[in-house]
């Protein structure tokens, strides 16, 4: 990776860091996918994909992917004060 950029949100789901990426340049932050699936990371990241952002947007990008990720599923059970 070039200079200046943070990884800030790995997987081992393809689709899930899609989704992370599609929603940090909804807002306005330019986001980078590493794929690290292919069989010559195998020994080292087995089925990692990961996510930069340039360091000048690394705080927002990571509340941003803190948010998300504590949105609830849809599950009422996992929707907090509803019964």
């Amino acid at each position: 990776m070039e200079k200046g950029w943070v990884k800030i949100f790995s997987s081992d789901r393809p689709f899930e860091a899609e989704i992370v990426k599609g929603m940090l340049l909804d807002n306005d932050i330019e986001a980078v996918l590493l794929n690290r699936q292919s069989s010559s990371y195998n020994i080292t990241l087995p089925g990692q994909v990961e996510l930069y952002v340039h360091e000048s947007m690394e705080k927002l990008a990571k509340d941003l992917v803190h948010n998300h990720n504590n949105l609830p599923t849809g599950d009422p059970n996992q929707i907090e004060g509803e019964e």
